[in-house]
């Protein structure tokens, strides 16, 4: 019996979802080494990785891909991608870690360490 290589179900993931081979592939590269970026990354992949679409996963492997300096511009210092996927990606990881919003930094109505609604 030949079965998917990519979606074969091998392992719960820790909100009891089964995770495939490429999934476990992307929360391991989600650890980056640098505890901000680790959390920011692995909350995004245990949220929603399970219901992510092929691009949606393309996408993050993507952004995965990047230089640790590059994406820690990017989730960290308010540098704004200039691929809209890569950049629509890094707002929806910022806006589960409830992080400013970009614009709201930008025009200095609240100051960048600040959360808005918590």
């Amino acid at each position: 019996m030949h079965l998917p290589a990519l979606r074969t179900p091998v392992s719960e993931g820790r909100d009891g979802v089964g995770m495939d081979i490429e999934a476990r592939r992307l929360v391991w590269r989600c650890r980056r080494g640098l505890k901000e970026l680790d959390v920011l990354l692995e909350r995004h992949v245990s949220i929603r990785l399970a219901g992510a679409s092929e691009q949606e996963r393309r996408t993050l492997e993507k952004l995965l891909d990047l230089p640790d300096p590059e994406l820690a511009g990017y989730l960290l210092g308010g540098r704004l991608a200039e691929d809209p996927e890569l950049a629509a990606l890094i707002e929806r990881i910022l806006a589960l870690g409830g992080a400013v919003k970009r614009t709201t930094i930008e025009t200095g109505s609240v100051a960048p360490h600040e959360s808005l609604g918590a």
